[in-house]
């Protein structure tokens, strides 16, 4: 469960505290720590070794929970080395580690984009030492490299204009505008970024089933915050205040005057908002399901299969869609409580593979919202030299 600052203060608005604030001067207090958003201002003139380069890009992949779970290894000349950061799982709510290798395929996508901005070609080879499997526990995945990529200079490279993405890509976890369903014009853009014949990828922009959709994402919200080894793990991803953003540039941020006055007041700490009936879970509860509510459009993609290669290249699928929705305007926002494999989302899942008419055959590999509201602002990331392998 991720929560944003703004729809948070919009739960909670009705406090007193956000009065306070503004009374004592504190309207500015407690802002996002530049360090933590510096990454998205790209390499700086001193990178010179294209790999860091690339990597500088890749870096601001969108990720589960904003775990930002990738190691590279650069040791090799000419060749980086891309494995998973076995302190960086979710093994409550991602417990085979697919989603982690989603987010690998997001982070490798961007880097290709950003390689093909320089006039380099990638060469990329899947877990070139073999793959777990699919059913196997999410640390199966963090023992050998899911990919080995090598750089080569090649002036023939197309550069491909969702590069100029990069930097505005958010994940807009606010209620979109239910007035506005997503465009035809800007379906068809989206669709036209997706050059994956081997991922399905499928649309409702309006209907019946949108609706039936955002009750399953309801249900589905519901029933992780109700259970508690599931929403204790998103609670401690939670960095809340610009001091443990700064410290910890991962996770879920949450900073600004209210969120100063809760943290002061012993109001928001993990165990209030693990504990039913307090101002903190009720919050994020009604935070979750509001945005839940305020879904025009869904998409979806799906593999055949659930392979660890076909993961990452859900994720490469995934990510090329999010920067052509940035560049067409449309908020999109991943959806991941519906598809997590833990026992007790078995049936809303199969609900929803049935609504879906997915084939048994086929894995769905993402959900996610579409729509059109303000922009978010940018989120914490790691620099890169926290994700280098020495």
């Amino acid at each position: 469960m991720a929560i944003s600052r703004r729809g948070f203060l919009r739960t909670l608005g009705g406090t007193g505290l956000v009065l306070a604030a503004g009374t004592v001067g504190l309207a500015r207090c407690d802002q996002m720590p530049e360090s933590a958003i510096a990454p998205w201002d790209g390499p700086g003139s001193d990178v010179t070794d294209i790999r860091e380069w690339t990597l500088s890009y890749a870096l601001l992949a969108p990720n589960p929970h904003n775990i930002q779970p990738w190691l590279a290894d650069l040791r090799t000349p000419g060749e980086i080395m891309l494995y998973v950061d076995p302190e960086r799982l979710l093994p409550e709510t991602d417990p085979y580690g697919r989603q982690i290798l989603i987010g690998h395929g997001t982070f490798l996508e961007l880097l290709d984009l950003a390689a093909r901005e320089r006039g380099y070609r990638t060469e990329i080879a899947l877990f070139p030492e073999g793959a777990a499997p699919s059913d196997a526990a999410a640390d199966s995945i963090t023992g050998a490299p899911v990919a080995r990529i090598a750089l080569i200079e090649d002036p023939s490279v197309q550069r491909s204009p969702l590069f100029g993405a990069i930097f505005e890509r958010r994940s807009c976890k606010e209620p979109y505008d239910m007035a506005r369903p997503l465009s035809a014009p800007h379906e068809a853009a989206l669709k036209t970024a997706h050059i994956d014949p081997e991922i399905a990828f499928t649309t409702v922009r309006t209907g019946r089933q949108t609706e039936t959709l955002m009750a399953l994402t309801r249900d589905a919200i519901t029933m992780e915050m109700e259970t508690p080894r599931l929403l204790r793990e998103s609670l401690e991803l939670g960095r809340i205040g610009a001091d443990q953003i700064a410290a910890n540039p991962d996770g879920i941020d949450l900073h600004g005057p209210m969120f100063w006055w809760l943290n002061t007041l012993g109001l928001m700490t993990i165990e209030k908002a693990a504990t039913p009936g307090t101002l903190a879970y009720q919050g994020g509860m009604d935070y979750a399901l509001g945005w839940a509510n305020a879904t025009p459009s869904f998409g979806w993609i799906a593999t055949e299969g659930n392979a660890r290669a076909a993961q990452v290249q859900a994720g490469r699928a995934y990510v090329r869609i999010n920067l052509a929705a940035t560049l067409e305007g449309v908020s999109m926002h991943p959806v991941s409580q519906l598809l997590q494999e833990y026992e007790e989302m078995t049936e809303l899942q199969a609900r929803f593979l049935e609504e879906t008419a997915t084939p048994p055959s086929q894995t769905v590999q993402m959900l996610f919202r579409l729509g059109y509201a303000e922009a978010p602002p940018r989120s914490p990331r790691r620099p890169l030299d926290a994700l280098l392998r020495a």
